[in-house]
């Protein structure tokens, strides 16, 4: 079964055309077109193609998202990505496939290098909130990946809130590393080399599903990544503020996503929910973890790669000054986010290929 992702109407077509030339103007023209001076917040500046997508999206968003019900918000999110997706990025093999969930089957799609023989695999879960996203929304970022990294990834279609409410993500998660490091060898992939990583909610999945590998045991990943992960409600840390509003995700938008997945306006202190408030990170899988200068989410990215080194848990720390939440599903349509993918996927391969392998003693599912 080799799928592609949902074909994008001609509109979008037109739209995604319109967004690529758009990005490619100069930076001076940009810059007049988003009707603004360069943004500067405490001495970083906004790349001005951030500044034009802002924009953009300030011209034609219609409600923000804490008044859409959650069907409302997918079906934009959906739009959304359709429309950057662009022309799908060919690598050895697609295949949807059904793993283990933590409470039955989910769906996954395996992306498989084109190189033969065994290569390191990455299990990937999708940002978007706990609320948001699918297999299709980050289907052109898996392909990169996959291509780029020279490695298999298992694309994750855990179960959102809030109709799944915190912890059945988490379960997801952990049950689909589990199934990854005892099917690694009969997907092509290394068994000793299986990682994890996400984006955004994503990113706390990856972090909460290598915290539990050490505290309740089982499987280990190698590596993990995290792409401007959500990893600490219970603090309000100043890029929370600085950049609570006018920067796409805002601060009455982590808001509404918390409500939605825990189902509660209090953050609690539980590291399955909030990584950062783990009382021990040694032993962790080494780390590559990715911020965005002009997100929200910044501080408790960098704060869990401080908590790691403390803890003497090797890591990776990549900050793209200019850039907003979510820039890596905007590299289709933008030059920079493009150029900071390649360098953050260069960075996953070095990281994954160099981290220690973990022997297994799992045997396939069958």
């Amino acid at each position: 079964m080799h799928p592609s992702p949902r074909r994008p109407t001609l509109r979008q077509r037109l739209e995604f055309r319109a967004a690529r030339l758009l990005f490619s103007l100069p930076a001076a023209l940009q810059l007049r077109l988003s009707r603004r001076p360069p943004v500067v917040v405490e001495g970083a500046v906004l790349h001005p193609q951030m500044q034009l997508l802002i924009a953009l999206r300030d011209l034609w968003r219609g409600a923000p998202i804490a008044a859409l019900t959650p069907e409302v918000a997918r079906r934009n999110f959906r739009n959304d990505t359709a429309t950057i997706a662009g022309r799908p990025i060919a690598v050895g093999a697609v295949t949807d496939i059904a793993i283990d969930g933590g409470d039955g089957a989910l769906a996954a799609r395996h992306y498989a290098p084109a190189a033969s023989g065994p290569r390191p695999l990455l299990v990937y879960y999708h940002g978007g909130g706990f609320v948001l996203g699918d297999l299709d929304g980050h289907d052109s970022l898996c392909r990169r990946i996959c291509r780029d990294a020279d490695m298999h990834v298992l694309s994750v279609d855990y179960r959102l809130a809030p109709e799944h409410r915190f912890p059945a993500a988490v379960d997801d998660a952990v049950a689909a590393f589990r199934w990854a490091c005892a099917n690694a060898a009969t997907l092509g992939a290394l068994p000793d080399q299986v990682a994890v990583g996400g984006d955004s909610a994503g990113g706390n999945l990856a972090a909460v599903v290598s915290q539990k590998a050490v505290t309740d045991g089982g499987p280990k990943p190698c590596a993990q990544v995290l792409l401007y992960p959500a990893l600490d409600r219970t603090v309000a840390r100043r890029s929370l503020e600085l950049f609570r509003e006018g920067f796409l995700i805002g601060r009455d938008d982590i808001d509404w996503y918390h409500l939605q997945y825990t189902g509660s306006t209090v953050a609690r202190p539980d590291p399955a929910q909030n990584p950062l408030c783990a009382k021990d990170f040694s032993g962790l899988a080494p780390a590559l973890i990715v911020t965005a200068g002009f997100d929200p989410l910044c501080d408790e990215g960098e704060a869990y790669a401080d908590a790691l080194r403390q803890a003497g848990v090797p890591v990776m720390l990549k900050r793209f000054d200019g850039l907003l939440h979510g820039f890596a599903s905007m590299a289709t349509i933008s030059p920079a986010c493009d150029a900071a993918v390649a360098d953050i996927i260069a960075a996953m391969r070095k990281l994954i290929s160099n981290a220690p392998a973990v022997p297994r003693m799992d045997r396939a599912c069958v």
